[in-house]
């Protein structure tokens, strides 16, 4: 006789409430950077601009019908943007994080207990932590009675929902 073995059937576990952190990306700095070159004496500033953070987006998706892959993964954390550096280069922009949740979720925050989105209609989007303005570079500073600025602005911070 054949051996047979007998398959458990695992059911999925339905999952309709989460928490989630939810963290977007913090701006790039600004670069504080001098032109140097041969034969360019006086070259001047600069720097470039930092990049944008990513954002945290919440898309609503017929192909999900569970908040389980949340539940197993809480930490929703976009990517920082990029610092600025010197010729003028601008800091890449960090990559938005899209998350893709069934129609009908309810987004709340769990500190206030405010809506924060409602999103009913499939392929609906909805930022919830948009991401930090990148900072400025020293070439944005200068001006004809400041010809070699060395102050740059930071990257804007991150947005955290709990």
């Amino acid at each position: 006789m054949p051996d047979v073995r007998l398959l458990e059937m695992k059911t999925r576990t339905f999952i309709d409430q989460v928490d989630v952190i939810v963290r977007s990306g913090k701006g790039g700095d600004g670069a504080a950077t001098f032109r140097r070159e041969a034969l360019v004496p006086f070259g001047g500033p600069d720097g470039g601009d930092g990049g944008r953070g990513g954002d945290v987006v919440f898309r609503a998706s017929t192909h999900v019908d569970s908040l389980i892959s949340l539940y197993y993964d809480p930490h929703l954390f976009a990517e920082d943007g990029v610092p600025g550096s010197g010729r003028k280069c601008y800091g890449r922009r960090g990559k938005d994080l899209v998350v893709d949740v069934p129609p009908g979720t309810i987004v709340t925050d769990s500190e206030t207990g405010e809506l924060v989105a409602d999103i009913l209609e499939p392929g609906q989007k909805v930022i919830i932590a948009s991401g930090g303005a990148g900072g400025y570079g020293n070439v944005h500073f200068k001006s004809s009675v400041n010809q070699a600025p060395t102050e740059h602005t930071p990257g804007g911070d991150r947005k955290v929902h709990v």
